[in-house]
């Protein structure tokens, strides 16, 4: 699994869907906690963390990568 980031709210267009795929909720996922999860404008569900939308990065593919950790100073590993 990829890490989790989660970020302040950028616009789309700083932010790219192949880069920082949307960490989506399926219909059965349920919140607990601090996560949450948020309608997107095109209706699909996303997973939040306090708040803010969660996203991953493409180029963290096994458990343990934290390559997008502190990204453009940004984006960050989600750290309870």
């Amino acid at each position: 699994m990829r890490s989790l980031m989660a970020a302040c709210p950028l616009s789309a267009r700083s932010r790219s869907p192949l880069i920082w795929p949307h960490a989506m909720a399926a219909a059965s996922d349920q919140p607990a906690g601090a996560y949450t999860i948020v309608m997107r404008d095109d209706g699909a569900r996303q997973w939040a963390y306090k708040g803010k939308p969660v996203y991953t990065y493409q180029a963290d593919q096994k458990p343990g990568d934290r390559a997008g950790d502190n990204f453009k100073d940004v984006w960050h590993i989600i750290k309870e």
